[in-house]
């Protein structure tokens, strides 16, 4: 099998396993009580902490455990219109990932106006519009890093200096779930109040992540109870999954270089695939400096995703149609739509992802199977 679906999630690395299995078995004590097993357990915690905050230009006690992207984006937003006095409106580009658009919706029923930028082509926020919908009542910007469609790197750092020459006390947030750690970033730098982020897109484990604040930001709690990280997110801590979140940050640090590889992978199987007519890429493409390292986005025309999708995995190889929430769903990609796609060239695309368990052979492999399957396919296609 060759999995080429990591941006639905990863394959865990072999050191995050081996810390989940000794989180469990040997230090599975509650980092909240006062004996010393305890406390090595919340020392642990801390280090994750500080490695987190050094990837993203943050301090350590800026960081917030929280169960993944989704509740990180959801804190975010709603933390931030819930502590606002006075009406505003929201700005987010019309790419995001449902846990904003789907969150930044409900930040109208407050009474705040919700105002969505548009992308270009390539998949990049217009900056021109942009600065044409952020006005001195803006209190609220959010843009994803990385389109988890695309692979498209969004200018977040322009964004916020737009913003902030509108109005100085706007708050920036970044959904940073596909970037963090394949992307740089760095907060206090680029102008960036809230950064997602997610363990099982970087070799980690599912239902843990953080939400890394910084002090300006005023948040109202979604979670109450014990009041956990700072009376923001109350619930007792979810050690495993903390402690196995700082072995894969600690290992994705320690492979930056297999990181920036992926991006010869990705540019070596559009290489083997450019010369296909009825091939694209949506998005910017590979090797471009707006071009994540491991997200392709590709239309075969006539053929439907879903049938080259199913096809692929009958030769053994995982790819998706798009976004892992809404692959069930069967609905046309908002995403590539705005890029200005036609319903069919929508309809045929795939989506995909390398992580770092994938080698340069299964480029070619992939390739050679997309090439037979798109022939034959092709034979069938809708007229």
């Amino acid at each position: 099998m060759i999995y080429l679906d990591n941006s639905a999630t990863t394959r865990p690395f072999d050191s995050v396993i081996e810390v989940t299995v000794r989180s469990m078995s040997e230090a599975y004590f509650n980092a909240s009580a006062a004996y010393k097993p305890a406390l090595d357990v919340e020392k642990e915690m801390r280090a994750c902490r500080k490695a987190i905050a050094m990837e993203v230009g943050a301090a350590e006690d800026e960081v917030l455990f929280t169960s993944g992207g989704t509740e990180g984006d959801n804190l975010a937003i709603l933390g931030v219109a819930q502590t606002l006095r006075e009406k505003a409106n929201f700005v987010c580009s019309e790419i995001e990932h449902p846990a904003v658009l789907e969150t930044i919706r409900r930040v109208e029923k407050l009474g705040h106006e919700v105002r969505v930028m548009p992308i270009g082509p390539d998949g990049v926020v217009d900056l021109a519009a942009c600065a044409e919908l952020i006005d001195e009542k803006t209190a609220f910007v959010s843009c994803m890093q990385v389109s988890n469609e695309t692979g498209a790197i969004q200018p977040v750092e322009e964004i916020a200096r737009i913003a902030r020459a509108k109005n100085a006390d706007v708050i920036v947030h970044v959904d940073g779930v596909q970037g963090f750690m394949r992307v740089p970033m760095h907060m206090g730098k680029m102008g960036v109040d809230l950064y997602a982020l997610s363990a099982h897109k970087i070799h980690g484990p599912k239902g843990v992540g953080a939400l890394v604040v910084k002090k300006r930001v005023r948040l109202a709690a979604q979670m109450t109870g014990g009041g956990q990280e700072k009376n923001l997110r109350s619930g007792t801590y979810n050690s495993a999954g903390i402690l196995a979140l700082h072995a894969a940050v600690k290992e994705m640090a320690a492979r930056r270089a297999e990181v920036a590889a992926l991006g010869a992978m990705k540019a070596h199987l559009w290489q083997r695939l450019c010369g296909v007519a009825g091939v694209r890429v949506n998005g910017p493409m590979p090797g471009d400096a707006a071009s994540a390292p491991h997200i392709l986005s590709l239309s075969f025309d006539g053929v439907r995703g879903e049938v080259m999708r199913n096809a692929l995995e009958g030769a053994g190889i995982l790819v998706s149609t798009g976004s892992a929430c809404a692959s069930h769903k069967q609905k046309v990609s908002t995403s590539l739509r705005a890029m200005g796609l036609t319903q069919e060239q929508a309809d045929g695309t795939i989506r995909v992802s390398l992580g770092l368990h994938n080698r340069m052979e299964e480029m070619d492999a992939a390739a050679d199977q997309m090439i037979r399957m798109f022939a034959l396919l092709s034979k069938y296609k809708r007229r």
